[in-house]
């Protein structure tokens, strides 16, 4: 029996199992569990973006939109991976990501990062408008240039990080209107201010894994505590003025109010929790709760004009 077992698993694969693996690989470098989120942002963005009453609402230039985005989106995961394969192999969190594994070589990441960049910007472009394209070169060139090489640098990495990875709103909605106003850049703090905690929970649960491959996301020594604190507390608590902010600008009534402090002051719970205890536990149920505080506020967003 068990020589039998060992034949099996000496076989080779055949040639078709090899593609879908590799495909497979590939899939992962674009990280679609993060492309989910940010299509999540870019569709709340491009809705709140349309100008006035729209006769028929533009399914087909929402579809280009998130599409190019996402392509761009993970053609930048692509390349942060690839900059980042040899730190991604020294972590526990990352060191099964396929670079980091040895499944797929560096030179292959590079090129479908390249082109998924690429393609991306430009079917922006061609689909919506020159805002949209470049607001996506930038979001793509700030995450790159500046956040990966700053998280070996500085553990203030997080607020550069988060600039990049609060754009989607806006790509989506000047996709939808060519412009963007005060109400597209409340969509932007809320994000930019919703991954501080988010991050700071990984970061915390991760930490020595962080360390271990020399990045400086947090401090060494006592400091980690504090600026861990002071990143999710500080933010969680902005949320809860800037998400009513965004209702009124979108169109006051109580019920959304109501829930919009509901959900962020849920969030500043789990925030505080994590930043006085101190604990995985409190930093996983931070996580979990920051998960599904994004998308249910931008949903309430989206249908706050209708209630």
């Amino acid at each position: 029996m068990n020589a039998a077992l060992e034949v099996v698993r000496a076989r080779p694969q055949s040639v078709g199992s090899r593609a879908w693996a590799k495909a497979g690989y590939y899939v992962a470098l674009t990280k679609p569990e993060i492309s989910f989120l940010i299509a999540i942002a870019t569709l709340t963005g491009f809705y709140l973006g349309l100008p006035g009453e729209q006769p028929v609402f533009p399914w087909l230039t929402l579809l280009h939109t998130l599409a190019g985005t996402v392509l761009v989106a993970g053609g930048a995961s692509t390349l942060n991976q690839y900059l980042e394969r040899r730190f991604d192999a020294q972590m526990r969190r990352t060191r099964r990501r396929p670079l980091a594994c040895g499944r797929l070589q560096p030179h292959e990441a590079a090129c479908l990062g390249a082109v998924l960049s690429i393609t991306g910007a430009a079917y922006l472009m061609a689909a919506t408008n020159w805002l949209a394209s470049c607001l996506a070169i930038l979001t793509s060139a700030a995450y790159l240039l500046l956040y990966t090489p700053l998280k070996r640098e500085t553990p203030f990495c997080t607020l550069a990080g988060a600039i990049p990875g609060a754009m989607p709103p806006l790509i989506g909605w000047a996709a939808a209107s060519g412009e963007l106003s005060i109400a597209a850049w409340a969509l932007f703090a809320t994000l930019f201010l919703w991954q501080l905690p988010h991050f700071m929970a990984i970061a915390w649960m991760y930490r020595e894994d962080y360390s271990r491959a020399g990045y400086l996301v947090l401090p060494r020594g006592e400091r980690a505590g504090r600026v861990m604190a002071w990143q999710a507390l500080v933010p969680s608590v902005l949320l809860i003025p800037v998400s009513i902010g965004q209702i009124i600008i979108t169109g006051f009534n109580v019920a959304s109010t109501v829930a919009a402090c509901l959900l962020s002051g849920g969030l500043l719970y789990y925030s505080a929790r994590l930043a006085f205890r101190r604990s995985n536990a409190d930093a996983r149920r931070l996580l979990m709760a920051s998960i599904v505080y994004l998308p249910l506020v931008y949903f309430l967003f989206a249908v706050s004009e209708h209630f």
